[in-house]
């Protein structure tokens, strides 16, 4: 192959065959990417013109990359979302934490309340919380907490704040003719670059068992009442399949990856058994992973934070390609280990920088070592996708961001 496309990078590194250099992530999903904060300090950092500071993941706080920030990094991927919302009239001014203007999502502008702000879903409930202080929102309703509503399954998931407060293309695809505004905007995407794509979907099962019933009832529902749990697993399931039909009957051209999201892990092994995800969650991951691959020619990725080794095998086994950020501080995710034991059977995205400690802490050169030995372990054979641990947050040093893309490209 001459000249390499990122496109063919990603997708040969996610069929564990070495391209020309390793792909590199940055921006391309939801757990990828940098704080607003961080970000403009970045670009005035490097000297880069002015630009708005578009913040499309309010809950979060993320900026998104501009262009020619993606082409000095040498960025092969590209989030879906990043082919919407592209007009003035989609956003609205704020101001960061730290004095810094911005612009949010005009579906997701934040209201004022004493001693700090509030976000609100389309029907006026408040979803999320930032008091002054904070650098991002939080959820603050549950609306399973007290008591069930099977009526208003669908509007109880809309009072959480993840499936409240959408990013883009969020409520621009919505109502009639959605699907056509959805397809159309993936297609113009799709043939403005070369960058592989990453539709987010989400289909999360046991976080949006805790966004509705919070995280210590649902785990109580899980070992204690297992009918129930059974039975709000089998409605989201079916909820979950028949928007995947939409999305990639829209998209499934388009995309090269599909993103799930599950956040399974804590920093010292899984928030469950074994035993427990394989009663719950395996068979709805191989039913709506395995759906994933008959609609579209696409790749499955789950975004799932923690120490999750004890359950790689099965999700594995349930039809993943492709995991992330594999959060190598935490027990049990030694990167050697992991390359050894699932190297040909998984894609590891991500694993690049550890975002806990290192790129926030450390020196530009103990950062430069850092990635170095990282993408030594990983790189062989493929299977790895450069991206640092989880997002760059606020308080991480620009010269810092700069040194670990500048060890990337030098091992590239």
């Amino acid at each position: 192959m001459s000249a390499w496309t990122s496109r063919e990078r990603v997708r040969t590194a996610l069929e564990h065959r070495e391209p020309d250099r390793v792909p590199v992530d940055f921006g391309g999903h939801r757990s990828s990417g940098i704080a607003a904060i961080a970000y403009a300090r970045l670009r005035k950092w490097m000297g880069l013109p002015e630009r708005p500071i578009r913040v499309y993941d309010p809950i979060q706080q993320l900026a998104i990359i501009d262009e020619d920030l993606l082409n000095l990094f040498g960025v092969d991927t590209i989030e879906l979302g990043r082919g919407f919302a592209q007009k003035g009239e989609h956003w609205v001014d704020w101001v960061l934490p730290d004095g810094t203007p911005c612009q949010m999502p005009v579906w997701a502008a934040p209201e004022r309340v004493d001693g700090g702000w509030i976000l609100r879903n389309r029907r006026g409930t408040v979803v999320g919380r930032m008091p002054d202080g904070a650098l991002y929102f939080e959820q603050c309703c549950w609306p399973y907490y007290e008591q069930e509503d099977w009526d208003r399954f669908e509007e109880a998931l809309e009072d959480t704040i993840w499936v409240g407060i959408p990013s883009p293309p969020g409520p621009l695809v919505g109502g009639p003719g959605g699907t056509a505004k959805l397809a159309e905007g993936a297609r113009r995407l799709r043939a403005s670059t070369d960058r592989a794509i990453l539709g987010l979907f989400g289909g999360n099962l046991l976080e949006i068992g805790q966004f509705m019933y919070r995280n210590d009832r649902f785990l109580e529902l899980l070992a204690a009442d297992k009918p129930r749990a059974h039975r709000f697993l089998d409605r989201l399931v079916e909820l979950h399949l028949q928007n995947l039909e939409k999305f990639l009957g829209a998209v499934g051209a388009y995309i090269d990856i599909i993103v799930f999201g599950d956040d399974l892990g804590m920093q010292h092994g899984p928030q469950i058994s074994p035993a427990m995800y394989v009663e719950f969650f395996k068979p709805r991951h191989a039913l709506m992973w395995g759906r994933a691959k008959e609609l579209a020619d696409v790749k499955v990725m789950l975004h799932c934070c923690g120490g999750v080794r004890p359950l790689l095998r099965h999700l594995i086994e349930a039809g993943l390609d492709a995991i992330n950020p594999v959060q190598i501080s935490c027990r049990g995710m030694e990167p050697a280990e992991l390359k050894r034991e699932f190297g040909k059977d998984i894609t590891f995205w991500g694993g690049g920088c550890d975002t806990q400690q290192i790129l926030a802490s450390g020196t530009p050169a103990e950062i430069r070592e850092h990635v170095r030995r990282q993408m030594e372990i990983s790189r062989p054979g493929g299977g790895f996708v450069f991206q640092q641990v989880h997002n760059i947050l606020a308080n991480v040093p620009p010269e810092n961001v700069v040194a670990m893309f500048e060890a990337v490209a030098e091992f590239r």
